[in-house]
């Protein structure tokens, strides 16, 4: 029987322009999407060969040179050499980087394409930099199928790589409106930063989904079924989206044994891999709101609480009986309300990005952002196209909310994002997303904040200063004894 080596033997003569090691479904996904596309030529590395082998076997057509080792698999790619990583985030990311970096050389790129946190990416950047070896760190969105057929892709890294990867990565991204779903967001981290946010997002606009299904169900009585009649019609109009699509299908679906339908017989309680935390541990790190994220990771949270929830059984609820008069303008104030905080997730994600651009010094056009993800990503949506529009006429836009274009959708829905917030409210149904985003846009239009009795507070307790309104300069108040204010710092600081 031959071995791994002689059955790789063609790795050694074979030149390949780009190469995949790890192939699990997403890396040999991307593998057969990249040796699809005219010009690529695909080296492919498991650290199991039998992984390589299977892929093979199951696509010859792809004409993929296989290795069984690095060293094969560095002199099986032409220079400057291409790599992109689909290992698992981690320790197995840092222990293929410090393989490859053996048998790479200066001038040639390393591709991390997993879901790597983007302090990590900052990290490795500076040390594989350090050999002369271009390091990038790309967010790619769209699960197994964009993978296949057309992922969106966010990849950071220095000028000069993107310049040799940036084809290569456009031959195998979505395309939406005639433009590939791709684009170099900015140095070191930024593509696994943008990924990070595009990800938070997406666990907000699935909570608001499921809580505008939640409602409709609670208050009118339809059925799965219909309710995905409901969700599919609103698919043809500014809710269009992969979400809204893909949440009509799983509410029509039906478990074969039972008859029931599907959704009553998932668990109700909501996976987490780990992004959408990082999204709002990073925003309060960078003190910027993201409220509805937030409230969206800890719904998920909550879900996963069997037992407390199970507890919680004795806990009152209303007393008032919900009525529903009118089912069909019920429906139209859900889909406003949802439209409503809809905006108001993107709106935060993208002060977070922008919050992360002047951190860490990275160039981002938020409007090629949302370009970007108007296909192969899972938040793809029509909606896309106003965000692109808006920061086209205003780049330094100081809130996405605050654009023309969303400030009349906000105006035209907030009459029914403020009667379903109520009407959760007093039924007892949870909406913490859709409330806290109402909570949010409400903040963001007052005219003055409590904030002023919490700094008082703080100067009480703990001597933190305050300033005033009126005039100049830092200020602490004795707040004992006479409780004279005295000015503690020179105005010009």
């Amino acid at each position: 029987m031959a071995s791994h080596d002689e059955k790789a033997s063609t790795s050694r003569s074979a030149s390949a322009n780009i190469g995949v090691v790890g192939l699990a479904v997403m890396g040999a996904n991307l593998a057969r999407n990249l040796a699809s596309r005219k010009g690529n030529t695909v080296a492919i590395f498991n650290r199991h060969y039998d992984k390589t082998q299977a892929l093979m076997d199951e696509h010859p057509e792809a004409g993929f040179v296989p290795s069984a080792d690095y060293a094969s698999f560095a002199a099986s790619i032409s220079k400057p050499r291409t790599a992109l990583i689909m290992v698992q985030a981690g320790k197995a990311t840092d222990a293929v980087i410090d393989e490859l970096v053996k048998v790479f050389e200066p001038g040639d790129i390393i591709i991390d394409g997993g879901n790597s946190l983007f302090t990590d990416t900052i990290r490795r950047e500076k040390a594989v930099r350090e050999t002369g070896i271009d390091f990038v760190g790309a967010g790619i969105s769209g699960g197994e199928e964009g993978a296949l057929n057309g992922p969106s892709i966010m990849p950071g890294g220095s000028a000069q790589a993107w310049t040799t990867i940036g084809p290569i990565l456009k031959s195998i991204a979505a395309v939406a409106e005639g433009e590939p779903c791709v684009t170099h967001v900015g140095t070191d981290g930024a593509g696994h930063f943008v990924k990070m946010v595009h990800n938070g997002i997406e666990y907000a606009d699935m909570q608001l989904i499921a809580e505008a299904y939640d409602l409709i169900r609670h208050g009118t009585g339809l059925s799965p079924a219909e309710i995905s009649d409901v969700f599919a019609q609103w698919n043809k109009g500014e809710l269009e989206s992969y979400l809204i699509e893909i949440t009509a299908e799983v509410l029509k679906q039906v478990d074969a044994a039972s008859g029931k339908p599907l959704v009553d017989l998932i668990l109700d309680q909501a996976g987490a891999k780990g992004t959408g935390a990082w999204t709002v541990q990073t925003a309060l790190d960078l003190g910027v709101p993201v409220s509805g994220i937030a409230e969206a990771v800890f719904a998920r949270s909550l879900s996963s609480k069997p037992e407390q929830r199970k507890a919680a059984a004795v806990l009152p609820g209303p007393i008032d009986t919900w009525t529903i008069e009118d089912t069909d303008v019920f429906i139209e104030d859900v889909r406003l309300a949802l439209f409503a905080s809809k905006i108001v997730a993107y709106s935060q994600g993208f002060d977070e990005i922008a919050a992360g651009a002047a951190q860490y010094g990275w160039d981002i056009k938020k409007g090629d952002i949302a370009k970007i993800w108007r296909g192969g990503c899972i938040i793809r949506a029509q909606f896309l196209n106003r965000i692109t529009e808006a920061y086209a006429s205003d780049s330094g836009l100081v809130a996405l909310l605050t654009a023309p274009y969303f400030v009349e959708a906000l105006d035209r829905a907030q009459g029914s994002w403020r009667r379903i917030v109520s009407t959760a409210a007093h039924s007892g149904v949870p909406s913490p997303a859709f409330s806290s985003s109402l909570a949010y846009y409400d903040g963001l239009r007052a005219e003055r904040l409590p904030a002023a009795l919490i700094q008082g507070q703080r100067d009480f307790f703990g001597a933190h200063t305050y300033r005033r309104v009126d005039k100049d300069g830092i200020f602490h108040t004795l707040w004992s004894g006479d409780r004279s204010e005295i000015e503690t710092e020179p105005s010009s600081h």
